[in-house]
């Protein structure tokens, strides 16, 4: 072991003859590592991660489904880009403010500041983290919705750039969850803000029914959310149709978010 890496486990300083880069990359994927592997170790998380899409699609596919009318298109093609996105919403978004709410709690975030590592990487990690339970996440909600009759009819490149778009937005919106989390003091307060803002944010919107059927007061805020904007872009990508307007607007909420939230974070976590 060199005298760099001793400095930078026992000491106070972080000051590594290095490049400072470097140092900072390996910090980010320390954290994201053992993010991952705490995700992998609790079954009982991963089952419910993994349970949760399925369940939605064969309830909205086989309960609701026959009753809403999404112009003669089937219901599973006009559902999963929907469920996707709900289910990258409900990991980052959950899993995030929880997870970091749980560590703030029993002081192992007070323990990572008190360590010779650069305090954007704790957590830079915790969202990078996610985008990895989402992708696992995305993975069997594709299966099963093929198997209750989506198809990508688009092509091959559309489908990838919709669900890299997908990964991008959840990975966005796991930057607000982390500074929700660092705002709430326990995992239990940290489960009811999660609760109170992502059911209505995903309802009130096109994931599930034309916003077109909605009150015109409500159907003024669904067509502009970013989650329609979000749902729509992945129809279009995976099923066809203008996809440009759509794909923009949630890049730009995406970038939105990171820029807003990614300081307010950093800076949180540096105040708590």
């Amino acid at each position: 072991m060199t005298s760099t890496t001793l400095t930078r486990e026992s000491g106070t300083s972080y000051t590594p003859s290095g490049n400072a880069l470097a140092w900072w990359f390996s910090d980010v994927w320390q954290m994201t590592l053992r993010n991952v592997r705490h995700v992998l170790r609790s079954p009982e998380l991963v089952m419910f991660s993994l349970v949760q899409p399925v369940m939605f699609i064969l309830l909205f596919t086989y309960v609701f489904g026959g009753a809403i009318d999404v112009g003669g298109e089937r219901y599973a093609q006009f559902l999963l880009p929907g469920i996707l996105v709900q289910m990258a919403l409900y990991g980052s978004a959950a899993g995030t403010t929880i997870g970091i709410a749980a560590e703030m709690h029993e002081g192992l975030m007070d323990r990572f500041r008190s360590m010779p590592m650069s305090r954007t990487a704790v957590l830079i990690g915790r969202t990078l983290s996610e985008i990895f339970r989402n992708v696992g996440v995305a993975g069997v909600t594709l299966g099963v919705g093929l198997l209750v009759g989506f198809r990508f009819r688009n092509g091959l490149v559309p489908a990838l750039a919709g669900l890299l778009l997908l990964l991008l937005f959840g990975y966005a919106v796991s930057w607000f969850a982390a500074y929700l989390g660092l705002l709430v003091r326990s995992a239990e307060a940290a489960q009811a803000v999660g609760g109170v803002w992502i059911f209505p944010f995903t309802l009130i919107s096109s994931a599930f029914v034309p916003t077109g059927t909605m009150p015109g007061w409500l159907e003024a805020y669904a067509a502009h959310s970013p989650m329609t904007a979000a749902v729509n872009a992945l129809r279009a990508l995976f099923t066809g149709g203008p996809a440009t307007s759509y794909v923009l607007q949630t890049v730009a909420w995406s970038v939105g978010l990171i820029a807003v939230f990614a300081p307010l974070a950093v800076r949180k976590y540096g105040s708590r």
